[in-house]
């Protein structure tokens, strides 16, 4: 059966530059992909284009990824297939093209046109749209800095088959990547819903890099001492949708059920409904092998009918932040960093008021070491060092700056024990927040740039899907038990979180199938509730995947915004797995002991 091998190289804007020559090294791969467009990363990206029409695209891929390798890729004919087009692909590639045409190298370079739809901003408003989430109206069309759809993996597909060697998307969901790829290499139809949902749990696997071979793993003390030599991820996957992850040979980090779980349940809602453009899938059967050392077999991946709508988000300025961090250490560390603070937003606010200026729209300090991300369970009292982070929002940077200025000039009026690493006065930023809605396939049409030509693609289209017709598997049942003992989650399961917008997931894994029931009752939404109490504004939803065991949480309204227009110190939920895996959960003394 044919098989491809594929690498990814990138999974986020700003990753290590070691994966490509790694890759390239080591491997024999057919394709490495590459992944860059988080929601912040297209804030950021839009921006950037404001200030330089010739920029608003991850340059990280041209100089970096791109500029030292091209010669080996073109020599061991690897396919390239990257989303680091951001919100501007054409200038991108064009710079993929000059970097060619200077090394003599005779590689085709394809551009994937269409997410941007910034041109229906008035349209868009007009029609009264609201977020898909929140609720809210649609932003002043005068405030926008982008509007993109989140494109698939079959326009990838038609560029690798127009002879493309180097395919550069703008927004696409991360997973499509891989996904093309596989379409390319198999046929595969847009009705081959089990095997397209396969490819795209594949890429789901490859999205975030070396998450899936060590990073940001439960068990981090495991891979330690490798960590600097950690090995990007490998898939290789046949023609029937059945892959398997490796990582090069002799690099750091580890390939097993854990890292690669842990990577599945990452930044998902409904693990049964999965919402991509090219199809819904279902990952609640999903299995995981250990078939050798550092390798993994994964199975079970299950489609529906692709959505007839695409996800879309755009990006607007709302007002302006600003925010510093300094230190304390000492007797009463915590108290003497919540005083300095107050006494700087008094400050600050004292001289809005003498100016006629509005208040700032939201303040927050968080004094991390004494109020500890945990909740009021699990403060430390008397913390002898902390850090005091102090942040404000406004329409004004002026008055972001006023506070940057007090927080500053309050050095020597402060309480004993104050420290910084020395350097120049923070700056206010933007404010960019995110609104996402729907938009109808037929009404985003698609093109193809490639050796001098554009030709227009098929018109998309999909089925409406309705959430509630898909059954939800049956909840596991405890055994009969009469002698418990009391242990922390992260004795039973590894666990994952990350964020959408002003959601948060955390994913939750356990170490033995036995444990899942156990899990599945001690972690009701109540008691996740409870456990998020100091940050939750929304509800709590989890779903069960009985193929591993495993629970997905999804937490509404907890992010304070999320992104950059949030103030908190984890504003994309990254540590909220560390929060629940201290949750006490009760199991039979026998089934630990067992272990």
């Amino acid at each position: 059966m044919k098989t491809i091998r594929i690498g990814g190289a990138s999974g986020y804007w700003g990753e290590s530059d070691m994966a490509v020559p790694q890759l390239l090294e080591t491997c024999a791969l057919d394709v490495i992909v590459f992944d860059y467009l988080a929601e912040i990363t297209m804030s950021i990206l839009s921006r950037a284009r404001l200030k330089d029409p010739a920029k608003g695209y991850a340059i990280d891929f041209v100089d970096d990824a791109m500029q030292p390798h091209l010669p080996e890729i073109a020599r061991q004919g690897v396919k390239i297939i990257s989303n680091a087009g951001g919100v501007n692909p054409q200038a991108c590639a064009e710079a993929v093209r000059a970097l060619l045409q200077k090394q003599g190298l005779d590689l085709s370079v394809a551009v994937v046109l269409g997410d941007d739809i910034a041109d229906r901003a008035g349209e868009l408003a007009a029609e009264g749209r609201t977020d898909m989430f929140s609720g809210a109206t649609f932003p002043d069309p005068e405030s926008l800095a982008s509007i993109n759809a989140y494109l698939g993996a079959f326009p990838i597909a038609a560029a690798l088959a127009q002879g493309a060697d180097i395919v550069i998307t703008g927004r696409c969901v991360d997973s499509a990547v891989t996904l093309g790829a596989c379409i390319h290499a198999f046929g595969w139809a847009r009705e081959d819903y089990d095997r397209l949902a396969a490819g795209s749990l594949a890429g789901h696997i490859l999205e975030c890099g070396p998450q899936a071979t060590g990073g940001n793993h439960t068990d981090w003390q495991s891979v330690a001492d490798s960590l600097a030599d950690i090995g990007y991820p490998i898939v290789g996957i046949a023609e029937d949708g059945s892959f398997e992850v490796t990582k090069p040979a002799g690099s750091g980090g580890a390939v097993t059920a854990g890292t690669v779980g842990e990577q599945m349940l990452y930044e998902i809602g409904n693990p049964q409904a999965y919402m991509l453009p090219d199809v819904v899938c279902d990952f609640s059967g999903v299995t995981l092998q250990q078939v050798e050392d550092d390798r993994v077999r994964v199975a079970g991946a299950t489609g529906l009918p692709a959505p007839d709508t695409y996800k879309v988000s755009a990006t607007y300025a709302d007002g302006f932040r600003a925010g510093a961090v300094w230190f304390f250490y000492g007797e009463d560390a915590g108290a003497k960093a919540r005083s300095f603070a107050d006494a700087a937003i008094k400050r600050a606010r004292r001289k809005l008021r003498g100016a006629n200026a509005a208040d700032f729209d939201e303040t927050l300090i968080e004094v991390i070491g004494d109020e500890s991300h945990y909740g009021d369970e699990a403060k430390v009292a008397g913390s002898r060092e902390v850090a005091v982070k102090i942040g404000a929002r406004h329409r004004d940077a002026g008055a972001c700056a006023i506070l940057l200025k007090e927080i500053t000039g309050l050095g020597l009026s402060a309480p004993p024990g104050l420290s910084g690493f020395a350097g120049a006065r923070s700056r206010p930023s933007p404010v960019v927040r995110l609104f996402s809605m729907l938009v109808p396939k037929a009404d985003v049409p698609l093109s193809l740039a490639i050796d001098g030509r554009t030709m227009a693609l098929e018109v998309e289209s999909g089925t409406p899907f309705d959430k509630a017709s898909v059954a939800r598997p049956s909840p596991p049942t405890c055994g009969e038990a009469d002698d418990f003992v009391v242990v922390p989650l992260i004795k039973l399961a590894y666990a994952r979180s990350g964020d959408k917008g002003d959601k948060a997931n955390i994913g939750v894994l356990p170490r033995k199938l036995d444990y899942a029931p156990w899990i599945w009752a001690a972690l009701t939404e109540e008691e996740v509730s409870h456990r998020f109490a100091h940050f939750l504004e929304g509800s709590v939803r989890r779903w069960y995947l009985p193929g591993t065991g495993a629970i997905n949480f999804l937490l509404d309204d907890v992010l304070g915004g999320g992104g950059i227009a949030s103030l908190r110190n984890d504003p994309q939920a990254k540590g909220y797995s560390q929060i629940l895996l201290q949750t006490p959960i009760p199991v039979p003394r026998a089934l630990v002991e067992e272990t």
